[in-house]
């Protein structure tokens, strides 16, 4: 009897945890911002009126040009953080490159960001991934990585961000995309707002 007991105790705190575990991977909302997650994906937006300064960044692209956050003005900019031996990097750079190609000529940028390689390793991933859209090499210094961090926490790679006309973070991607749609959707929504 004892035993039974124990096995029932054991069964309902293992049927509470993956009950809990399934209830923190539903959709919600919260102060104005629409929110989604679910296990290490995580898609935030923020709506207009609760977007911060815009962010200042400057960096050196993997081709050796510099790059800054004023080239990007009056355009929405998607911006990926990345590195070469990263997985979930392997599998959504075909991704991004689709909703690139898709809005390059309808105002909307790309910029890659490498947190962890030099340059020939980044020109060598964008070979051998069809990836066209430029990358800073922020390995050395990690100056944009900061710039952005101090608008949104940067912890996991890959980590997407997609930022306004006016270049305030209008939505944050945590984790490897699973299909180019919902990136593709946040970027029209962002297009879609008045300049």
């Amino acid at each position: 009897m004892k035993r039974r007991l124990i096995a029932l105790g054991a069964a309902l705190i293992i049927t509470g945890m993956v009950t809990g575990c399934t209830s923190a991977a539903q959709t919600f909302s919260t102060g104005g911002s629409e929110s989604f997650t679910d296990g290490d994906f995580q898609v935030a937006e923020i709506l207009p009126p609760d977007r911060g300064q815009p962010v200042q960044f400057e960096g050196m692209l993997e081709t050796g040009q510099r790059v800054t956050s004023d080239e990007y003005r009056g355009e929405v900019l998607v911006v990926n953080f990345w590195y070469a031996a990263c997985g979930p990097c392997i599998v959504e750079a075909p991704l991004l490159e689709e909703v690139f190609l898709r809005y390059q000529d309808e105002g909307v940028e790309f910029l890659g960001v490498n947190t962890y390689d030099q340059a020939e390793t980044a020109l060598s991933f964008a070979r051998e991934n069809n990836v066209t859209y430029p990358s800073v090499i922020d390995v050395n210094d990690g100056q944009v990585k900061l710039a952005f961090a101090q608008l949104t926490p940067i912890q996991a790679t890959p980590t997407t961000l997609v930022v306004d006309r006016q270049g305030r973070l209008a939505a944050r991607i945590i984790g490897q995309l699973p299909s180019a749609s919902i990136l593709s959707a946040i970027v029209a929504d962002t297009l879609a707002e008045e300049p």
